[in-house]
């Protein structure tokens, strides 16, 4: 009776450990009762029929770093669910591009389960079925576009994907929060087409700078010139302007003192452009001098010029 009774003990303690779980903050466990979908347990301590009650397994993908560094994803079967948002790295795939150009794409996935029934009761293998429709959906979104949109529109590649993949992941209670191309990888023979067409549009980009450059400086050459002609000629206009009046102002002094000795103004000052016409025939040594007809004029002017120095 005494060993009866401890076997029946110990029995009554391992139903009781049994019973007893336990689910962790961010987890929920799915708990059939004789194969049947009874409730999900949600974090904190939970009690079961050991017997009856059984938790439903699912599988999970894991993305683990190797001694190199390489990452690879790893299957594990457990029997609780993660809410959290879990990324999932998948291998580099092959994709033709619309105009028949082979590219490796790496990808990344990053989702939610938001209804973890429809997650084990509606699909088989979840890791594996979105793993394959991200990498159909990869395809025929890349197969529309062309290699060089194909470079540089990762972001609507990636909004697109990411609408795509949440519509069709919504009847497995999987919500779908973003799509990344981590890198996307063209043939051997096309990256060097694509440098020398880099090269080609630096060059052509240095050369359209040089020439706007030039053409600025050639524009800026003229028109500091322009101004300089201006500043010039309005320098030789103002000093003729002030000779101008300087020789008036000396005029009218001139006449003003010419009319207190009577003598007509007009005559002094053509006098005095007489003589100065001869004094540059003389200096320029002329044998021949050509004596203007009007020297009777020339003699009064002289006359005239007499009388107001002696005055």
């Amino acid at each position: 009776m005494t060993i009866l009774f401890i076997i029946l003990a110990i029995m009554v303690v391992i139903l009781i450990s049994k019973g007893i779980v336990i689910v962790k903050q961010a987890e929920v466990m799915i708990i059939e009762r004789l194969g049947r979908y009874n409730r999900i347990l949600d974090s904190g301590l939970h009690i079961i029929w050991p017997v009856f009650d059984k938790a439903r397994t699912i599988n999970w993908r894991y993305v683990k770093t190797g001694p190199q560094g390489n990452r690879y994803s790893q299957i594990r079967i457990q029997n609780r669910i993660d809410l959290r948002e879990t990324v999932y790295d998948f291998p580099r795939q092959n994709v033709i591009t619309s105009d028949n150009v082979s590219i490796e794409i790496d990808a990344l996935l990053y989702f939610q389960v938001t209804d973890p029934q429809k997650a084990v009761y509606e699909i088989y293998n979840l890791p594996n079925a979105i793993e394959k429709i991200t990498q159909t959906t990869l395809r025929n979104v890349i197969g529309e576009l062309e290699l060089d949109k194909t470079l540089t529109s990762r972001d609507t590649i990636n909004s697109k994907l990411r609408i795509i993949l949440d519509e069709a992941t919504d009847k497995w209670g999987v919500k779908v929060n973003r799509v990344e191309l981590q890198d996307i990888t063209p043939p051997e023979e096309v990256k060097v087409a694509m440098e020398k067409q880099m090269r080609a549009e630096r060059d052509r980009r240095a050369k359209i700078l040089t020439a706007e450059g030039e053409k600025k400086s050639q524009i800026l050459v003229a028109q500091g010139e322009r101004e300089a002609e201006i500043a010039r000629a309005e320098g030789e206009a103002k000093a003729k302007y002030l000779v101008a009046e300087a020789e008036a102002k000396a005029i009218k002094k001139v006449a003003e003192a010419v009319e207190k000795t009577g003598t007509d103004p007009s005559q002094y000052l053509l006098a005095v452009k007489y003589i100065k016409a001869f004094n540059e025939i003389v200096q320029k040594n002329d044998k021949t001098v050509v004596v203007p007809y009007e020297s009777s004029a020339i003699l009064g002017s002289i006359k005239s010029m007499e009388k107001i120095f002696k005055s």
